[in-house]
């Protein structure tokens, strides 16, 4: 890949306490999206990589500095619900979306209006825009004045950043600035639905917001074929996230879907250079002198490993490992999104056992 570091990053630290008053650096990095810069910034899911998303250069922008492929749409943030009346065209359903989940981890694509560039859209008719809870994100929205386009601030295709070391390692040098707000709360993107013209939502990412949260909200919901296999060849890129292989490490990744016992006699087996991402049932029963094990959390806590997912992918990324391995994740609730970053991240590589 090109390297885009051409530039002198602004650091900066905002914490949700110093919001009370004016933040110079806030009014600094809403200066520098008005006028066409880059800012990475924290949301409660990742660090996103924004610019304005009513600029088509600086949009443009974003899909340099991460290497992006330009058919690939971005997110459109936004400080507050109604202000997707300006971007799209909102049919009831999605007032009733944003009272509901709204600020938080939900995405919703309608159909564009004429003020978002294509950049923006990757020539979709549509675009996607969603209103973070983070207070620091917020904060910066207002101070900005303008919606922003922002995807994970991570290297294309590599994992999610979910805290500001991880954001200095993919994007010191091919920014203008980066703040600092802290850990990010759910370390999974967002939920992404789409609003059909029957009334229902197709669902193309599973997040913190669930299927079981919006089908209890009382919507109807198909959950797309991409969002548990792999995307067809030529199938249009829909939503972020979508490409095959995605929020990957660069040792191969492999999924495990089998008991304890078979999981622990085929890591037994492995030659070279191994790791595993274990749940805490597990890690007494598979202590192999070559198999290094990383935590994942108990295997009932899908909020702690949704946290921990991207963060343990990099730690082990940086060891060299021959192979990384990982069990095969449940989809029910948070489930089906680590199921979904883990796929993607396997390139749908699963063995039985």
């Amino acid at each position: 890949m090109e390297d885009k570091r051409q530039r002198e990053t602004v650091y900066a630290a905002v914490c949700a306490d110093c919001l009370t008053k004016k933040n110079e650096s806030l009014a600094l990095a809403g200066k520098l999206l008005r006028e066409g810069g880059t800012v990475i910034f924290p949301t409660e899911t990742v660090y996103g990589l924004g610019a304005n998303a009513l600029d088509p250069d600086a949009a443009a922008r974003i899909y340099a500095a991460k290497g992006r492929p330009a058919d690939n749409p971005l997110i459109v943030h936004i400080a507050e619900p109604e202000e997707a009346d300006t971007l799209c065209d909102c049919p009831p359903l999605y007032a009733r979306l944003a009272r509901a989940f709204m600020p938080g981890p939900l995405t919703v694509i309608m159909t564009a209006k004429p003020c978002v560039p294509k950049t923006v859209t990757a020539g979709l008719p549509t675009v996607a825009v969603r209103c973070p809870a983070h207070p620091v994100a917020h904060a910066l929205l207002l101070e900005a004045g303008v919606p922003v386009a922002a995807p994970s601030a991570n290297l294309s295709g590599s994992p999610s950043p979910t805290c500001f070391l991880h954001v200095k390692e993919d994007m010191d040098g091919r920014v203008d600035m980066i703040i600092d707000g802290g850990e990010c709360d759910y370390g999974v993107e967002s939920t992404i639905v789409k609003l059909e013209e029957d009334g229902t939502l197709l669902l193309l990412r599973p997040g913190a917001v669930t299927l079981e949260d919006l089908t209890a909200f009382g919507a109807r919901v198909t959950v797309a074929p991409a969002v548990l296999g792999a995307l067809k060849e030529g199938e249009t890129v829909l939503s972020p996230g979508m490409k095959y292989r995605h929020y990957a490490p660069e040792a191969p990744l492999y999924l495990l879907d089998g008991s304890f016992e078979n999981i622990r006699k085929f890591l037994a087996d492995r030659e070279g250079r191994v790791a595993y991402l274990a749940y805490d049932e597990e890690m007494a029963s598979i202590a192999l002198p070559h198999v290094t094990l990383y935590s994942l959390g108990e295997m009932a806590d899908t909020p702690s490993q949704a946290k921990s997912l991207f963060r343990i992918l990099r730690e082990a990324d940086k060891e060299n490992y021959d192979a990384i391995y990982a069990p095969l994740p449940s989809i029910r609730g948070l489930g089906m999104a680590l199921y979904n970053r883990m796929i993607r991240a396997a390139a749908h590589q699963i063995i039985k056992l």
